[in-house]
């Protein structure tokens, strides 16, 4: 028989999931996700999340707790009487009673190869530090920070030039066909769990503010990945002179390249950008209000040359 499944998530990267899991044929006894936030430019609008919105289209009921730590909502939850719960990015700390609030438990959908890259960050991370893999995991979630016990794996590799919102396409498609994989498995009680291993555990925090600027001193490698990994979203930047006065950059692709002189210096019209060692092409980027662009046609639009980015 098809699992009651209370579904627990917030962005585009949850709302494949639910659609797979809906289309899978399992009952969805109710869809939670953050409450709407203001969004517009004057930020006056409040907006519904992309699995609200999804889950509303589907008919589905839809829950928007501000927090699920008192009895109320716990009781609420466990009133459903749901088999299992499914948690894809949803941003609010489930207590051990919503954890235990379900006859199967929870089962998490987790952009990594855990235990690398716990935490909320960690398609970015592995970009950023310039992994060669990552993957797509659906664990058993525990009272710890992805902790939990291990279902399935779908192991996806990382381009040299790939960029998190790329990344973030494909295991968005992966994640939601292995957690349909894994709820077929726990109906019929063929889902083995394995524990992660102790060692090789790290964490990937929230991207700061201020590792968005790029920094041209580090070596091409790490820079080239620090600009993929934040690409498109927040971007890394940097600053150009405007005939005059500073603009900011955002940076949303390069490839590495050759050359040398000090860092930020504009060597040729590709254009490319001296790092501490070797140098990056920029291909694609966006300035200040406008469109994205490729570099070539960034450097040819200016009536002037920028000697260095800073």
């Amino acid at each position: 028989m098809p699992l009651r499944v209370i579904f627990m998530g917030t962005p585009d990267f949850a709302a494949a999931t639910l659609r797979a899991v809906h289309e899978g044929g399992h009952e969805i006894a109710a869809v939670y996700s953050q409450p709407p936030r203001p969004a517009g430019r004057r930020g006056l609008e409040l907006t519904k999340s992309p699995v609200h919105t999804l889950a509303e289209e589907r008919g589905l009921v839809v829950r928007t707790p501000l927090s699920l730590k008192s009895a109320e909502e716990q009781q609420a939850f466990r009133d459903l009487n749901a088999d299992v719960a499914v948690v894809v990015a949803y941003g609010l700390l489930l207590p051990q009673s919503i954890l235990d609030g379900t006859r199967l438990g929870a089962f998490n959908g987790h952009a990594s190869l855990l235990p690398r890259w716990r935490g909320a960050a960690p398609i970015q991370r592995a970009i950023m530090a310039g992994d060669a893999e990552t993957g797509m995991m659906v664990m058993k979630m525990d009272a710890g920070l992805d902790t939990g016990p291990v279902a399935l794996t779908h192991r996806v590799p990382i381009g040299p030039d790939l960029t998190a919102g790329e990344l973030h396409d494909k295991l968005m498609a992966v994640g939601a066909q292995l957690m349909v994989e894994a709820l077929a498995k726990l109906e019929a009680g063929t889902l083995a769990l394995t524990p992660q291993p102790a060692d090789g555990a790290t964490y990937a925090k929230k991207i700061a503010k201020e590792e968005t600027r790029i920094d041209w001193s580090l070596p091409a490698g790490t820079a080239h990945d620090r600009i993929r990994g934040l690409s498109p979203f927040p971007g890394a930047w940097c600053e150009f002179d405007a005939g005059g006065r500073p603009e900011r950059l955002k940076v949303l692709r390069t490839t590495l390249a050759q050359g040398s002189a000090a860092p930020g210096a504009l060597l040729d019209d590709a254009p490319t950008v001296a790092c501490g060692e070797g140098a990056v092409r920029l291909v694609e980027v966006q300035r200040a209000g406008g469109k994205p662009v490729s570099g070539r046609d960034f450097i040819r639009g200016l009536q002037f040359r920028p000697g260095r980015l800073s």
